[in-house]
């Protein structure tokens, strides 16, 4: 029987590039991004997320990662929720969603958007999500897939 992994905690903590490659590596978060101008673009948006939480276990391991952008009043819209794969289904996404989403202002008064890959449909719809219908999108981007070498 595998051994329960413990996780320390949750903290706001501003991650550097090579720190969020590295957790890149472990997740499946790495395939949403585009290959074009990677490092480049990855610096930009862990120093400007508006919410920065990151889960590490007891040797200090990033094992999950939750970025968001809120303008603490209506919304917050998560860019980036991860966990290192060896740490799934042990409630850290869950977590992780909780815990941003009262930071940015509490359930009551926080709506909470996100865009989901196929595989993660089912977490979000068993925290109670649904599919959006008020949502537009303007995307003209064609990239090719970053992938760990």
């Amino acid at each position: 029987m595998e051994e329960i992994k413990k996780l320390v905690g949750i903290e706001e903590e501003r991650l550097s590039v090579e720190e969020y490659v590295d957790f890149l590596k472990r997740s499946d978060l790495g395939s949403q991004y585009p290959k074009e101008r990677f490092k480049e673009r990855i610096g930009k948006l862990v120093r400007n997320v508006t919410i920065s939480l990151v889960a590490r276990n007891e040797t200090g391991l990033i094992v999950g990662v939750l970025f968001g952008l809120t303008d603490y009043s209506y919304w917050l819209y998560i860019t980036d929720l991860g966990v290192d794969k060896t740490y799934e289904r042990q409630g850290i996404g869950s977590r992780l969603i909780k815990m941003a989403h009262e930071l940015a202002g509490g359930e009551k008064d926080i709506a909470l958007y996100l865009t989901a890959n196929e595989e993660a449909v089912p977490f979000y719809r068993k925290l109670g999500m649904d599919y959006s219908k008020d949502v537009m999108e303007y995307n003209h981007i064609d990239w090719t897939g970053w992938k760990e070498k």
